[in-house]
This record gives C-alpha cells, sequence and structure tokens, in this order.
C-alpha cells in the first residue's frame, strides 16, 4: 500500500494527529490563586492601579489592597500585614493564614503596628482571592 493509497482510503486509521502544544495551551485553565483565576486577580490588580493612579486617590485601604494583589499573585519579598519572608507565590493555605493574622488585626483594639485602613485593604483584596467575599477590593 503506498502512501496515496492510505489518504485515498476513508477506513484508513492513518489519520494525522493535531497535537500542535500551542493549540493545547489555550483550552488550559490559569493557575488558581485562592479561589480566583490567576488572570481575574491580575484584571482585579489592574483595575485598582487605574482607580488609584493619581497620588490624591491613592488611600492607605488602596495601598493595602495592591499590596494584598500583588503578594497573591507572588511579587513583593515579604507578606503584606506579618511582614513573613515570601520569595514565591503563595498557596491557598499561605492566603488562608495571611488571611486569618489580618483579620486577627483588625479586631486587636491595641496592636496598630500598621494603620488600620492599610490592613482593611489587604483584608478585602485577600478575603475576594480567597473567595470569603465577592467583592473586590
Amino acid at each position: 500500500m503506498t502512501l496515496d493509497d492510505t489518504n485515498a482510503n476513508p477506513d484508513s486509521d492513518n489519520t494525522a494527529k493535531d497535537t500542535d502544544p500551542a493549540k493545547d495551551a489555550g483550552s488550559n485553565p490559569p493557575d488558581p490563586v485562592g479561589a480566583r483565576t490567576q488572570t481575574e486577580v491580575e484584571a482585579a490588580l489592574s483595575e485598582l492601579e487605574a482607580a488609584s493612579a493619581a497620588p490624591d486617590r491613592q488611600t492607605q485601604i488602596s495601598r493595602g489592597a495592591l499590596a494584598g494583589y500583588v503578594w497573591s499573585l507572588g511579587g513583593g519579598d515579604t507578606t503584606p500585614v506579618t511582614g513573613s519572608r515570601s520569595s514565591v507565590a503563595p498557596n491557598t493555605e499561605q492566603l488562608e493564614a495571611e488571611l486569618d493574622a489580618t483579620e486577627q488585626q483588625l479586631h486587636d483594639p491595641v496592636r496598630r503596628d500598621i494603620p488600620r485602613e492599610y490592613v482593611q485593604g489587604v483584608w478585602d483584596a485577600l478575603a475576594w482571592v480567597c473567595g470569603r467575599t465577592d467583592k473586590k477590593a
């Protein structure tokens, strides 16, 4: 049987398989960041950056939220509230632990190492990332 015979035979199982990895890449979902996709968190970060681009529109809350989003995506050398060393994108457990620490600091009327509004912004961002709220920071 020649190559031409194989291509002409409709019952032949010698059809070419499409195995182009570039085509398959579009079907895989992005890596998760907490309860969200990386794309969702990147979009939330971009929206907040645009909304607080002018110096007079930056607040401690927006700075905290930006820090929370950036850290959740793997940016920064330390966690936004506890200050723990962090060199890679955090996993869900690490996100939840920082969110819990943030919540504890919000409820502690004595401890104010970091401005309360900044901590609130971090909580707003991480609570959304972790799926505790549907409201973005």
